[in-house]
């Protein structure tokens, strides 16, 4: 679901049903910044709290229960996950940041990696940063926007558990949202509100990946 912007197109909508609907392969995983693969083709990243549901997502998105680890304890990804889609682009599950249920130490070194890898990594077209949409932006969401806006990636906001809000209160938050976000820069204006639970907003998401992977001939 589209909360701003045109709605996709048919034909993007089939692009994008057709980019996820191939091959989706686990291929790294990098516990540090020394570790990372080597910059090939184009990456995009999924960033968010813990327990925003990333993993659930991609799964959603790939059509595959098991592709991305989930988990109802907060933490569980810890590292850098890539998946290779398609053979078009690699998709990037990051740790969560913020509260897990792990030392505080290894916390830290997870926030380290997320922000070095989002500096550094020239081949990285967008990071979708997914935002719990019963709760909204958080002030450690905005810490990540003010460095993503800093570096001049780009980046879009997604927002999750979308299931969970009447259509008043999705209303009132996408609004919230989109004027927090009016005066940054590397934001992406269109904002999008999904569920993995009943696949809102799934297909316009893969849209919007299609439509970014078309704008960066890939």
């Amino acid at each position: 679901m589209t909360l701003a912007a045109d709605e996709p197109t048919p034909e993007l909508l089939e692009a994008g049903r057709l980019l996820f609907a191939g091959a989706a392969d686990f291929t790294w995983a990098a516990p540090e910044l020394g570790a990372l693969p080597p910059m090939e083709g184009v990456e995009i990243a999924f960033a968010g709290r813990s327990n925003v549901g990333k993993s659930s997502l991609v799964n959603a998105l790939t059509g595959r229960n098991t592709l991305a680890r989930t988990s109802h304890t907060p933490g569980r990804t810890q590292q850098l996950n890539f998946f290779r889609i398609g053979e078009r682009f690699t998709l990037v599950d990051m740790p969560g940041y913020g509260y897990a249920q792990v030392e505080k130490a290894k916390v830290e070194a997870w926030t380290r990696l997320i922000h070095a890898y989002l500096k550094g990594r020239s081949n990285l077209a967008r990071v979708y940063v997914l935002i719990d949409s019963r709760h909204g932006l958080k002030e450690i969401d905005t810490a990540l926007l003010d460095g993503l806006d800093k570096a001049a990636v780009s980046y879009q906001l997604v927002l999750t558990k979308g299931d969970a809000l009447k259509k008043s209160e999705m209303e009132k938050r996408i609004a919230g949202i989109q004027a927090a976000l009016a005066k940054r820069p590397a934001a992406y204006p269109e904002v999008l509100l999904t569920s993995s639970r009943d696949d809102l907003g799934v297909p316009e998401l893969r849209a919007s990946i299609a439509r970014l992977l078309q704008e960066r001939g890939a």
